[in-house]
């Protein structure tokens, strides 16, 4: 892996942040509202939370053991975790829900409260993915997972090549291996190389906090089902299971779409270790927005249609990147820089669609070596 500070953006062409940062703040302060939640935020974070403890807890008053309900009331719960990370932590977690630090923390483990770990996400997600966006061995959102390419720079494996059609089903595994492996070796991993630290934290105190929030969530949603319901492990591992393959899977197809996707690139540092671009620009050609036109959509996956918006301004809260993404693509197309976007959120599908496949064909370099073989 690239140590991180030995990357480095070009410093040319500042203008261009400089002129929508400037255009954004006047907008802000011109209509008298805050960067950070207001009360339609206040109103969803409300909703997504009763979407995934509503049926919980209907479920275990035990007013009902038919296993069409409960089930039901899993599939719910999915949703809700769903709408909980694209809404609630993922905002908060950004420093974005409120001005006070303490909101922020507090809503952040609300990851912790659906199974995750509040502090890998930082890492990975704020640090890594956010900093260097589609850059191979560094953003772990494109690096190399088995059966998975999904960078031009990866290696390439024969399986790849039917990439387009597996990696759906794979993708409802996403929060299941977090919960249960991939939280527990990035913690470790981003002990040895410092992560942590730069975090102001430390992996006893990251290690005790993880465990004790793993105990309590596997508590009370298998062990507590289990006593109150009076079943089996199975029926209840089973619904579990569910929740979280719905929950995987629509994180999933929100998050793909906007970067492993027909259009974006996937920059490559010169021998020297630097970036063709500066930061700002560097997210305008790695970032895609797609489906503008459906406001349920959008409200329901926490802006996150809006990519390019809240890769340039994650501080600020995603109720705010609709108005935003006017003044976004209007400056860029006069520095005349890229916006990219997919018109519907099926285009963006699509689109991610065919760069699986094509990430999928085995790179021209290592055919011209297996013929030269």
């Amino acid at each position: 892996m690239i140590s991180i500070p030995n990357l480095h953006f070009s410093k040319s062409n500042p203008e261009f942040f400089a002129t929508l940062s400037q255009r954004v703040n006047s907008y802000f302060k011109q209509n008298q509202i805050e960067k950070t939640a207001n009360s339609e935020m206040i109103f969803k974070t409300v909703f997504m939370f009763s979407l995934y403890l509503i049926p919980y807890f209907v479920m275990i008053s035990g007013v009902t053991t038919n296993p069409f309900l409960l089930t039901l009331f899993w599939a719910i719960m999915g949703f809700g975790v769903a709408g909980i990370g694209l809404s609630i932590m993922h905002d908060a977690n950004h420093g974005s829900y409120s001005k006070k630090a303490w909101v922020n923390n507090l809503l952040g483990y609300s990851l912790n409260l659906v199974g995750g770990h509040a502090t890998n996400w930082k890492v990975q997600h704020n640090v890594l993915h956010h900093t260097y966006t589609n850059v191979h061995d560094v953003d772990e959102d494109i690096s190399p997972r088995g059966v998975l390419r999904l960078a031009p720079e990866s290696q390439w494996k024969s399986i790849h090549r039917f990439q387009h059609l597996y990696a759906w089903f794979l993708y409802g595994l996403m929060t299941l291996v977090w919960i249960f492996t991939k939280d527990v070796f990035r913690i470790m991993k981003y002990h040895q190389t410092g992560l942590l630290k730069k975090q102001k934290t430390s992996l006893l105190k990251e290690v005790l906090i993880m465990v004790a929030t793993k105990v309590v969530y596997f508590t009370y949603v298998i062990v507590v089902p289990m006593q109150v319901l009076n079943l089996s492990f199975w029926p209840v591992f089973g619904g579990f299971l569910l929740m979280h393959y719905i929950a995987g899977f629509i994180l999933a197809i929100i998050f793909q779409p906007a970067h492993v996707v027909e259009g974006t690139e996937y920059p490559v540092a010169d021998e020297n270790l630097n970036l063709e671009n500066n930061w700002a620009i560097h997210q305008l050609h790695t970032t895609t927005n797609f489906g503008h036109k459906h406001k349920l959509f959008s409200w329901y996956v926490g802006g996150l249609n809006y990519q390019v918006e809240h890769h340039l301004f994650p501080n600020i809260c995603h109720v705010h990147y609709r108005k935003l993404s006017e003044i976004v693509e209007q400056t860029a197309k006069e520095f005349g820089l890229p916006y990219k976007t997919k018109e519907t959120f099926w285009d963006a599908i699509k689109a991610h669609a065919r760069q699986l496949k094509m990430l999928g064909k085995k790179p021209e370099k290592q055919m011209k070596m297996a013929m030269a073989a």
